[in-house]
């Protein structure tokens, strides 16, 4: 009886998702990631068709976004902090398994994502930070190097002779609106500036991936190097498993970009996975971590993707000044090349 009950599940599984597939097909694998990130889509589905795992997917994916410098957002060179420097977040979930490798404000390091891979395959931490994470990288056989370039030291030099602005200070003395630091506390409310009103498609941080294999293995990562002219020792959601990623077997991923400060708040990548496992097509999965989070912040800038083991998909984002339509990667069994997809914000 027990097993007659399981084959009638499976056969019920993909009208339960919301995919009703014809018998024998599927679209799976599937590749999926946030913003128009061709050549990061198609590292990761050729690592796949090549006899990879859902977690060598996601790390080659990630690996060539840090490589090309992904509009600036991802890898070395680009968003310095206020002292000029570049540091870097990654994070990559194993589904299958629930353990996750994760680094933040890395340093020096430019292979975030293959560090935070180490983490997750020689070590039973989650997150290694800071100088600690680079000397860790470093006896993995990493190399040390300087992660600036001419464009991030401009980017810095500019920043500074504008007096600091925009920077991510509020309450305090001098004045941070007209001056740069160093700062110290004004019990002031005068002076207070909303961080999330600095970030937006031209200073949003991170590639999120989420990758399910044929079989069914699922995996979620991402890499940024975080938001320019950040405050130094800022991390954002990336690393956060649950926040700016979340994988589990047998359910699906999500990965979310944007206000890393806001969005790791609410843990947005976990809670669509908990929608889906509830029934919800990925679509609606993302359109209600969204909406949570607009009544809280109703101009944060973010979006999410979100996908479910049987292969289907979806995003949603907040409807932002400078942001209305949201651009991700798609690459499935369906598809002959990575296919870039627009959703409208909310």
């Amino acid at each position: 009886m027990a097993r007659k009950l399981s084959r009638s599940l499976l056969l019920l599984l993909p009208f339960l998702l919301g995919v009703p597939l014809a018998q024998g097909f599927s679209p799976l694998p599937l590749v999926l990631n946030t913003w128009p990130f061709k050549n990061a889509t198609d590292a990761a589905w050729r690592t796949l068709v090549s006899g990879g795992t859902a977690v060598d997917a996601v790390e080659n994916g990630c690996a060539v976004c840090e490589t090309e410098r992904c509009e600036g957002t991802v890898g070395f060179g680009g968003s310095p902090d206020e002292v000029g420097e570049t540091t870097l977040d990654a994070m990559i979930m194993d589904g299958a398994t629930m353990n996750v490798g994760a680094v933040g404000d890395l340093r020096r390091i430019k292979n975030a994502i293959g560090v935070a891979r180490r983490v997750l395959d020689h070590t039973t931490h989650t997150l290694l930070v800071g100088d600690s994470a680079t000397n860790f990288a470093e006896s993995m056989g990493f190399t040390v190097e300087d992660l600036s370039t001419t464009t991030s030291k401009s980017l810095h030099s500019e920043w500074a002779s504008k007096n600091c602005q925009p920077n991510f200070w509020r309450r305090v003395t001098p004045d941070p609106s007209k001056y740069c630091g160093p700062y110290k506390p004004s019990g002031s409310l005068e002076w207070a500036i909303s961080a999330h009103k600095q970030v937006d498609i031209h200073n949003h941080d991170t590639i999120g991936m989420v990758v399910i294999h044929k079989t069914g293995h699922v995996a979620a990562g991402t890499s940024t190097n975080g938001l320019k002219f950040k405050i130094p020792g800022r991390v954002g959601d990336s690393p956060i498993p649950g926040a700016g990623a979340y994988a589990e077997d047998m359910i699906g991923a999500a990965a979310a970009t944007g206000d890393g400060d806001i969005l790791m708040r609410f843990l947005p990548s976990y809670q669509a996975v908990e929608y889906m496992r509830r029934g919800d097509h990925p679509t609606t999965a993302c359109q209600k971590v969204i909406a949570k989070i607009q009544k809280y912040f109703p101009k944060f800038f973010g979006a999410i993707i979100c996908a479910n083991v049987m292969g289907s998909y979806g995003a949603a984002c907040n409807k932002h000044p400078t942001f209305t339509q949201f651009s991700f990667m798609v690459y499935n069994s369906l598809r002959i090349q990575p296919t870039e997809e627009k959703v409208d914000c909310i």
